[in-house]
């Protein structure tokens, strides 16, 4: 497990909270290009001050917004991740908010990220399972995520709701191995 991971050129590592002037504009943009790729809004979003920001920007094991820097410092991609709170939740996590700049596509930039993610979770005690949901009209991301091991256990219609169009969204899971599946209770 790394902090600071260097690969294909990119460094990882995660997002810090005086780094919000990098990982800001990113969001938004992301928020206003893809409105119906993201719970969030960008018109709420974009009300949010620097110190509101920065509030939200956490750099613990189990929950931080993985960045991925050029050697330059530029900021191309971001996949932030959360554990469960709670006793019985605690076994999962998930990934929220991911992104990568239009200048940065087809660079495998956002499978080095999912990557990272997914070894990060592999060291968390007790952790067995990340969650992420995708819109389904994402065919591209959808892949990357089957590619990388997760299943769909659900579909969520008109999850997300856009200008007046609905958008279903994929519920998948990534189950560690030498997790045990669940049990089915007995109703």
């Amino acid at each position: 497990m790394s902090t600071n991971a260097e690969q294909d050129g990119y460094i990882l590592r995660n997002i810090l909270r005086d780094e919000s002037d990098l990982y800001w504009p990113l969001r938004l943009k992301a928020l206003k290009m893809h409105p119906e790729a993201f719970g969030a809004s960008y018109e709420l979003s974009r009300q949010l001050s620097m110190s509101e920001v920065q509030d939200r920007i956490h750099n613990e094991p189990d929950d931080y917004i993985l960045g991925a820097f050029t050697p330059d410092g530029t900021l191309a991609g971001i996949m932030g991740f959360k554990r469960e709170y709670g006793l019985k939740l605690r076994h999962k996590g998930f990934i929220w908010g991911v992104y990568v700049a239009p200048n940065y596509r087809g660079e495998g930039l956002a499978s080095l990220l999912l990557s990272e993610v997914l070894e990060r979770g592999r060291h968390l005690e007790h952790l067995k399972q990340i969650n992420l949901s995708v819109v389904t009209t994402n065919a591209a991301a959808r892949r990357l995520y089957e590619r990388h091991g997760f299943e769909v256990y659900g579909i969520e219609r008109n999850a997300l709701e856009v200008a007046g169009q609905g958008y279903d969204e994929a519920h998948m899971t990534y189950v560690y191995s030498g997790s045990s599946e669940p049990k089915q209770s007995r109703a």
